[in-house]
């Protein structure tokens, strides 16, 4: 038995619709989805490539950081040695003047002592005579 002719021409009219279909509906639609496929894939890479330049930037960022820190901790412990060094020699120069004016006061203290004594004795000697004297009623020899 032989099939009616309506089923080819339905048959025919089916594939022609799924040509045109293919042709003015599925290709179209395919390739804007490959064109946003690779949109979003060349996006991903730039993003990708973005976030590594930032990364390197942040680190060299901290490393340079880091370098003028350890620069500024040098020249602060330099300024500190400076200011201790300059501090001793202060306190060395200090404590010899201070040291030469106790000398100095020392030994005037002494000499004053020593011409308080000398005078002391002369004035006992003389007053040691005049005693004498007034006791006596004569000058002692």
């Amino acid at each position: 038995m032989l099939p009616d002719l309506s089923v080819f021409w339905v048959i025919f009219f089916v594939l022609l619709l799924a040509a045109i279909v293919d042709r003015l509906l599925l290709r179209p639609v395919t390739r804007v989805m490959h064109q946003r496929e690779q949109a979003i894939r060349s996006a991903r890479e730039m993003a990708d490539t973005a976030a590594a330049r930032a990364e390197a930037a942040t680190a060299e960022f901290e490393q340079r950081t880091a370098a003028a820190r350890g620069d500024v901790y040098k020249q602060m412990d330099d300024m500190r040695r400076v200011a201790l060094e300059r501090r001793q020699h202060v306190l060395a120069e200090t404590r010899a003047e201070v040291e030469k004016a106790v000398a100095d006061a020392s030994d005037r203290v002494k000499a004053d002592a020593e011409a308080a004594r000398q005078k002391l004795r002369r004035d006992a000697e003389s007053l040691g005579a005049a005693a004498a004297e007034r006791i006596l009623g004569r000058q002692a020899s």
